[in-house]
């Protein structure tokens, strides 16, 4: 067996061990600091406690906090066009379609996507407490569309392959284009959904309670689950970061200390 000292596969694991180590250290460190500014965010549902601190606060207006509570239709909610009694508050729509085409300088075939049609439509809702059917206090969510967060959800989802005739066959084999596919999906915030939004809160007329994007520049996000879920996530994302931080850093260490270890073996008995 070869001296594990001079070779340089062993150099190069011993390196992108400990180079694995500090990115993902650095991750970590990255992912905790995100953890401390989200915990001091106050958090609040839409209740008597948020009207009472609203009527306290300068202006009436909390310039940025999270608002946890379920998706309401402030009127008559929008139907899924493919999912029985499926009803939300946005809907987005999608229909495409995939072609592959000939290449004559790669000599290969490509795909492209074309034909896509897309429809979004939204109706006013709130966020409710959880668990209350009768509330008085809610909270209007202000242009939705605005917001991040990856907040709708996939209802449906289809792709059919697309019908060729004889025909259609020989014209598409001149032109160097050929259908695949067809694709459509549907996507909506359901109804009795969980959402936790991150914005300025503001209450207008004494009663009305609005979430929307802040003045101050900071992200405007609806979150797709309550707050103790959303939180247990980043908590899990940092405890992920901080184990592979952990196993590199040991295997680049123990690689490390074996060319050590084989290093000096090979000197003792070159001095015998």
């Amino acid at each position: 067996m070869g001296d594990s000292s001079l070779n340089p596969v062993v150099w190069l694991g011993v390196g992108s061990s400990f180079a694995f180590s500090g990115l993902f250290y650095h991750l970590y460190r990255e992912k905790k600091k995100e953890l401390i500014k989200l915990k001091e965010i106050p958090i609040f549902q839409p209740d008597e406690h948020l009207l009472k601190v609203l009527n306290a606060s300068p202006h009436k207006r909390l310039q940025y906090v999270a608002v946890e509570g379920v998706v309401h239709a402030d009127g008559e909610p929008l139907t899924s066009k493919f999912v029985p009694r499926c009803q939300g508050v946005i809907q987005k729509v999608v229909q495409l379609e995939r072609w592959k085409c000939w290449n004559n300088i790669t000599r290969t075939w490509n795909s492209r996507t074309t034909n896509q049609k897309e429809s979004s439509h939204t109706v006013p809702f709130s966020l409710v407490q959880p668990g209350s059917y009768i509330s008085q206090v809610y909270v209007k969510v202000q242009d939705p569309l605005e917001a991040s967060g990856g907040y709708m959800e996939v209802v449906h989802s289809k792709a059919r392959r697309a019908q060729e005739s004889l025909v259609d066959v020989v014209v598409q084999g001149l032109r160097g284009e050929k259908p695949m596919a067809m694709e459509e999906s549907e996507e909506m915030l359901r109804v009795g959904s969980s959402l936790t939004g991150f914005g300025e809160v503001v209450l207008e007329g004494g009663q009305v309670i609005r979430l929307q994007a802040p003045q101050d520049g900071r992200s405007y996000v609806l979150v797709p689950s309550d707050y103790r879920s959303f939180m247990d996530r980043h908590e899990a994302s940092a405890t992920m970061w901080k184990a592979l931080t952990a196993v590199t850093g040991l295997t680049g260490a123990s690689l490390l200390a074996c060319v050590v270890s084989s290093f000096l073996g090979k000197r003792d008995d070159r001095s015998r």
